[in-house]
C-alpha cells in the first residue's frame, strides 16, 4: 500500500509502503532537459516509460541480471526494492552521439570497434562530471571491487539491449544505468526507457527517444508509443 511521498525526481515520484524494504515508483509525464531549464508534459509519456522498464527488467532478471524490480502496481507504479543508490551514471556507449561529440574530437554517428564505457558522478551540483575509478574510491562512494562488477553488469546489460533492440528495429547509439545496494548486493536501479536511452530507427535514423523534447524534433508522445508498440506490444491488445 501506498504511503507517504519519500522523493520526487523530474520524471519519477518515489513513495514509502508499509514495507521498509520496498517503495513505489510512479513514472510520471513531466519532460525535463538541460538540467531542468527545459520542461513540459508528455501525454502517457509515465505509462509507455513504466510499461517499457517492466519489460526490460524482466528481460534482464531473466538473463541473470538482479534489478530491484519486484512487480507492477499499476499501469504506472512500479514497486521495487529499497536501494542504496551509487551516486554514478554509467554510460554504455555504442555509437557517438550527445556530449561525447561536443567534448572530444570524435564524430557523429561513428560507430565503436567496442563499447566506450563512460562513468559520470551523479550530481546536479556539480553538474554530473565526468568520473573515474580512483575518484570514486577517494570519495567513498565504491569500492574499486563494487565498480569492477557494475563495469561487467553495464557492459553485458548492453550486449543484450543491443541485441534485443536491433530485433526490435533500433538502433541503442547510449544510454544511462544506475546501480544500487540490497543487502551488499549490486542491482541495477532507477529505469530503462525511452527517457534513459538514446534510440534510432534502424531504417529511418528518426530519433524517438528524450531528444526529440530537447531539440524540438516533433512529437514525443507519439515516439515513445511506437516504441512501446514493438517492446510491449501487448498493452495494446
Amino acid at each position: 500500500m501506498k504511503k507517504e511521498q519519500l522523493y520526487s525526481g523530474k520524471a519519477k515520484t518515489i513513495y514509502k509502503t508499509e514495507d521498509p524494504e520496498k517503495l513505489i515508483s510512479e513514472f510520471r509525464d513531466s519532460l525535463t532537459a538541460f538540467d531542468g531549464k527545459k520542461k513540459s508534459e508528455a501525454k502517457n509519456k509515465g505509462y509507455f516509460n513504466a510499461q517499457i522498464s517492466k519489460k526490460i527488467f524482466e528481460m534482464l532478471e531473466d538473463e541473470g541480471i538482479p534489478t530491484h524490480y519486484i512487480s507492477m502496481v499499476s499501469d504506472n507504479e512500479m514497486l521495487v526494492r529499497a536501494v542504496e543508490i551509487i551516486l554514478i551514471e554509467v554510460i554504455p556507449r555504442n555509437i557517438a552521439a550527445g556530449s561525447i561529440t561536443r567534448k572530444y574530437p570524435i564524430k557523429e554517428g561513428t560507430v565503436f570497434k567496442t563499447p566506450v564505457l563512460v562513468m559520470d558522478y551523479k550530481s546536479d551540483e556539480h553538474g554530473d562530471p565526468m568520473i573515474n575509478e580512483d575518484i570514486a574510491v577517494a570519495m567513498g562512494i565504491a569500492t574499486y571491487e563494487e565498480i569492477a562488477q557494475i563495469r561487467t553488469m553495464a557492459l553485458k546489460v548492453n550486449d543484450i539491449l543491443v541485441k534485443y533492440l536491433d530485433k526490435k528495429g533500433f538502433l541503442l547509439p547510449d544510454f544511462k544505468l544506475e546501480f544500487g545496494r540490497v543487502d551488499g548486493k549490486i542491482v541495477v536501479a532507477d529505469e530503462i526507457s525511452c527517457d534513459t536511452c538514446r534510440l534510432w530507427d534502424k531504417s529511418t535514423g528518426q530519433s524517438m527517444d528524450k531528444d526529440i523534447f530537447r531539440f524540438d524534433k516533433g512529437d514525443l508522445s507519439k515516439a515513445y508509443e511506437e516504441v512501446a508498440r514493438r517492446i510491449v506490444p501487448e498493452i495494446f491488445e
